[in-house]
């Protein structure tokens, strides 16, 4: 499974994709040049217990690191792994 994420200066994307499909996308808005609020993650029916959704919450969270960045994750499956996922509240924003 590939993660390919696309960014402009306002908002942006992290998508799934596996064998040509689109598995999953997670959404974001940027809020101010240092953080960004994760507002919505959808995975495809097709691909429900795959662990998609987490998989783009870590890719944003990489890139969040990679960056030195912050996330607001206002999306409730997204907080739900950083309520899960102890290790990478590192990123959150507080």
């Amino acid at each position: 499974m590939e993660i390919q994420q696309i960014n402009d200066t306002r908002r942006g994307y992290f998508e799934a994709v596996e064998d040509g499909q689109e598995a999953g996308k997670m959404t974001y808005t940027w809020a101010g040049d240092t953080k960004f609020i994760i507002d919505h993650t959808e995975v495809n029916p097709d691909f429900n217990g795959k662990g998609v959704g987490k998989k783009l919450v870590m890719a944003a969270v990489e890139y969040a690191r990679t960056n030195n960045l912050k996330i607001i994750p206002l999306c409730p499956f997204a907080k739900s792994i950083f309520d899960k996922v102890e290790e990478i509240r590192d990123v959150l924003f507080s």
